[in-house]
């Protein structure tokens, strides 16, 4: 048996990462090198942040996770912005 060409894997991952309930997440990177994926992008909280690596191992149980993703806050400003 083959193993699944990257650009496959990649993609079927970021399908995984926006339909499973636990993340929703579309704007989340995914790069798959060999036995490596990097997340990279920002989300809204530090649990959908690990969330996308637990979905990421539920997927593909074998790959080794290298977790760029930054919590963005997205409370609404707490002050005037001077311009």
């Amino acid at each position: 048996m083959t193993a699944e060409p990257e650009q496959y894997l990649s993609a079927r991952l970021r399908r995984a990462l926006a339909e499973d309930p636990r993340t929703t997440e579309q704007g989340v990177r995914v790069t798959v090198r060999g036995d490596h994926v990097l997340l990279s992008g920002s989300v809204a909280t530090a649990e959908r942040r690990s969330a996308l690596e637990a979905v990421i191992h539920d997927v593909a149980p074998g790959l080794t996770v290298l977790d760029d993703v930054k919590v963005v806050s997205v409370d609404a400003p707490a002050g005037r912005e001077e311009l």
